[in-house]
């Protein structure tokens, strides 16, 4: 009896004391310093290219090259570009980065998103077939939010080229 007293104190007293703070329950801070439009530069648009670059035949002076995957390196890279897609879609969501109306921002995210996850699942599966239709439909889902959200109304960036060396 007297062991259910001390565990009914430590109830009460526990049941009084401060909450803790769950780490789920505090908002991350994000940082969304770099401009969207160099986000799309040098994040979106390069893993979109490496997914693509995984489809396709290329035609030279030189003939035809048949562009998809031939070793496990060329697969990878391929699906890490299907992957960076997906995830670069969720920074576009971010507050800072939303664009108005944000429902339709958002809603053309994740139109991205969902291809580029089965994007990912048919490298993974080294379906071509597969790959060459979701490539289209990539490129549709991205259009569809360009149009809309044109890219040349961003904020423009300028690389930092360093000038040539001076000659004396």
């Amino acid at each position: 009896m007297r062991r259910l007293g001390v565990l009914l104190a430590l109830a009460a007293l526990a049941g009084c004391s401060p909450k803790q703070s769950s780490p789920v329950a505090a908002a991350a801070r994000f940082n969304t310093d770099i401009p969207i439009n160099e986000v799309m530069a040098h994040v979106m648009d390069p893993a979109a290219d490496q997914f693509w670059a995984g489809m396709g035949t290329s035609y030279t002076v030189e003939g035809e090259r048949d562009l998809s995957p031939k070793s496990e390196a060329e697969w990878k890279r391929v699906e890490d570009g299907a992957a960076t897609v997906v995830l670069a879609t969720n920074s576009l969501m971010l507050p800072g980065y939303a664009r108005a109306p944000v429902a339709d921002w958002n809603r053309h995210a994740k139109d991205v998103a969902d291809v580029a996850i089965r994007a990912k699942a048919a490298v993974e599966e080294k379906d071509l077939a597969e790959m060459k239709v979701i490539s289209e439909e990539l490129d549709h889902a991205c259009e569809a939010c360009h149009k809309q959200f044109s890219p040349a109304s961003a904020k423009p960036f300028t690389a930092i080229i360093p000038p040539p060396p001076r000659r004396n």
